[in-house]
């Protein structure tokens, strides 16, 4: 069975100040997902179900859907801040959605088989798609709770041009998660040093520190986990606006209850990404220089 990619689209990229998952930034106009996709197709990667805002449909379907099924199979479903359990109401208070969590367990209904998931506006490198494939044909077909993540070093992941949010990695000597904490400020600071920002306090962090990028590899027993975990958040958050159900809170929930492992993968990928308007000159020239050595046809 060919794996599912599952490719988170439904932020809108406040930081950038735009919808950055269909900016066009490739020498023919393309998205990085576009790319991610590419990727996952040459890697073995069977279908992809793009998790948007019903506001986005009719742009996605026409710049990037009609795209992208040309190489592989394409669903798309929708992440809806009132997309709750039974027994809980939508606050009046809450603006968006929950979080990426939230967006994974909205395509519950599309996906029956091992899935990666993604970040829209995160270039992994085609490496990362083909080294979670092979751990995928590697998994026994009666394994459910064995999941996945492809780690890159912390100093691989910043921007030069403010903070970033990535999930600060432990692990023990058989190369499985410990823990995963998410970092919603970390930055490198004129000295050098890499640090992150918690209540007006900075914390250093290793250059080499594995961070997560939402480049993770599960099983479909994930859903039940998210389902029952969303609750579990619900009842502590529901009346917190800007509380965020995220997936390395829902991971490290269950490596520490022992209910599910999560091998970390390294690979020789290179990640880059838009997080600030700024970098956006960066990833077109990245992506002109990846084209000019062959890794990725002009126009596709």
């Amino acid at each position: 069975m060919k794996p599912t990619l599952v490719v988170l689209a439904a932020g809108m990229g406040s930081r950038y100040g735009g919808l950055k998952q269909i900016d066009k930034l490739g020498p023919s106009g393309q998205a990085i997902l576009q790319y991610s996709c590419f990727d996952a197709a040459r890697a073995g990667f069977g279908k992809v179900v793009f998790v948007i805002r019903r506001d986005i449909e009719k742009d996605f379907k026409d710049l990037i859907i009609s795209k992208v099924s040309k190489s592989i199979a394409c669903e798309y479903c929708f992440q809806d801040k009132d997309d709750l359990p039974e027994g809980f109401t939508l606050p009046d208070t809450r603006e968006k959605p929950w979080g990426t969590a939230h967006a994974v367990l909205a395509a519950r209904r599309s996906v029956m088989e091992p899935f990666a998931v993604i970040n829209a506006d995160d270039f992994y490198g085609k490496e990362a798609y083909q080294t979670i494939a092979d751990y995928f044909k590697k998994l026994p077909k009666d394994v459910n709770n064995q999941y996945c993540m492809v780690g890159y070093p912390v100093k691989n992941t910043l921007s030069e041009y403010g903070t970033v949010s990535r999930g600060i990695c432990n692990t023990d000597s058989t190369g499985n998660l410990t823990t995963v904490v998410e970092r919603t400020k970390i930055i490198r600071k004129e000295s050098g040093e890499i640090v992150f920002i918690e209540d007006d306090k900075e914390t250093s962090i290793e250059e080499n520190t594995p961070v997560s990028m939402n480049f993770w590899g599960f099983t479909p027993s994930f859903f039940k986990h998210l389902e029952e975990a969303f609750k579990v958040f619900l009842k502590e958050n529901i009346d917190k606006p800007k509380a965020e159900f995220l997936i390395p809170w829902v991971v490290d929930r269950l490596i520490k209850t022992g209910t599910a492992s999560t091998k970390v993968l390294s690979c020789d990928a290179k990640w880059f990404g838009v997080t600030y308007k700024e970098d956006r000159p960066a990833v077109v020239q990245k992506f002109k220089d990846l084209t000019l050595q062959g890794e990725y046809p002009e126009d596709f």
